[in-house]
């Protein structure tokens, strides 16, 4: 994500902000979208939440499930539904290690950022994570404030 800030094509259309709280992310893969042409559009005007939506692998294919995109106005007659299920692109290798995540480790495949790529094309980065404890999201705020605290403080006494 480092080389989109000089990108002019790279954008990011949606981002789940709570994952990162609610998961410990264990790792993450990146992987295409299958799109009607108003999704696309809708998404280009910035109209998308995945902060709900999470992945499934069924039937030997992954989807995305309740992610929204607004609808596009002028696609009158060939718009699309807001909240259908999205087939989503990896390579087997990949579906396999994640079938294998789910099914032995008890891990959840949670979409974290949706974004343009540098070649203009959708793509969706998908953390496999393992849910946290209450105890766990407490101690992870309190790292948190202690690193603005620290920052604070250098920054008032420097």
């Amino acid at each position: 994500m480092a080389q989109g800030k000089s990108d002019p094509n790279y954008k990011i259309i949606a981002e789940n902000r709570r994952a990162r709280y609610d998961y410990a992310i264990e790792d993450d893969v990146e992987c295409g979208i299958m799109l009607h042409g108003s999704e696309v559009k809708s998404m280009r005007l910035g109209g998308s939440n995945i902060a709900e939506s999470y992945a499934s692998v069924e039937d030997g294919e992954l989807w995305l499930i309740n992610s929204y995109v607004a609808p596009y106005i002028q696609a009158k007659t060939f718009g699309h539904e807001e909240r259908r299920r999205r087939k989503l692109l990896v390579s087997r290798k990949e579906l396999a290690r994640m079938w294998q995540a789910i099914g032995r480790e008890g891990m959840t495949l949670v979409p974290l950022v949706m974004y343009f790529n540098h070649k203009g094309l959708v793509k969706l980065k998908i953390g496999i994570a393992k849910g946290k404890k209450n105890v766990d999201k407490r101690e992870t705020e309190q790292k948190r404030d202690w690193q603005r605290q620290k920052a604070r403080l250098l920054r008032h006494n420097s």
